[in-house]
C-alpha cells in the first residue's frame, strides 16, 4: 500500500510511520492489488487527529478520530475504516472487481484555496467525477461520511447530486434538460 504521511501543526517521527505502516498493513489482504492511503495528523489544542483517506479502485474509504496520543487516533480511524468495509462487504466486493477491470484512476481530490470575495470564506474542492448509479453515488456518501455527493450519472452523463435527507431517505438532485 503506498503511504502518504502529513503532518500538520505536528512533527510526524520515525515512529509515528511505523506504527501507521504496519497498522495500515492489515488492509493489504482487502485489497490484493494495492491501494494509496493518506494519513494527516493535526494538533487540535491537547489532542491528536488522526485522518485515514484510503483510495482503491476510485473508491474512497475514511476514517477520522480525535485523541490523546496518534496511536489511539490511528487505531480508532482503522477500527472505522474496518466497519465500514465489514458493513458494505458484499457491495464493495462486486464495486472493486468492476473498478480494478476498468482500471479507471481514482478520484483525486485537491482543495485550493479562493480569495476572499466580501464576508463569506469560501473553500473549493474539486475531483473528477466518475461515472455511476446513483446507488453508487450513496454507498461512497455514506463511506465518506457526507451529508451529499456529487457524481456523473452513467446512463445520462448528467452531473447529479444525491444527499441523505433528515427522515434517513435519499434524495437525488438530477437538472432539468434546457429546450433550445
Amino acid at each position: 500500500m503506498n503511504t502518504n504521511i502529513i503532518g500538520r501543526q505536528v512533527t510526524v517521527s520515525d515512529d509515528m510511520k511505523e506504527f501507521v505502516e504496519k497498522k495500515l498493513a492489515k488492509f493489504d489482504r482487502y485489497f490484493p492489488r494495492g491501494a494509496d492511503a493518506a494519513v494527516t495528523f493535526r494538533k487540535v489544542r491537547d489532542t491528536v487527529c488522526a485522518e485515514i483517506t484510503i483510495t482503491v479502485g476510485g473508491t474512497l474509504f475514511r476514517g477520522e478520530e480525535t485523541s490523546s496520543d496518534y496511536k489511539t487516533a490511528v487505531t480508532r480511524s482503522i477500527d472505522v475504516i474496518e466497519g465500514q468495509i465489514r458493513k458494505n462487504k458484499t457491495r464493495l466486493e462486486k464495486r472493486m472487481k468492476s473498478s480494478f477491470a476498468a482500471a479507471e484512476a481514482a478520484i483525486a481530490g485537491t482543495e485550493a484555496p479562493v480569495e476572499e470575495e466580501g464576508v463569506f470564506d469560501i473553500r473549493v474542492k474539486s475531483f473528477a467525477l466518475k461515472p455511476m448509479t446513483p446507488e453508487e453515488a450513496i454507498l461512497q456518501m455514506n463511506l465518506l461520511g457526507h451529508a451529499f455527493y456529487a457524481f456523473e450519472d452513467a446512463d445520462t452523463g448528467a452531473t447529479c447530486v444525491v444527499y441523505k435527507r433528515n427522515a434517513g431517505s435519499y434524495g437525488l438532485i438530477v437538472p432539468e434538460k434546457k429546450e433550445v
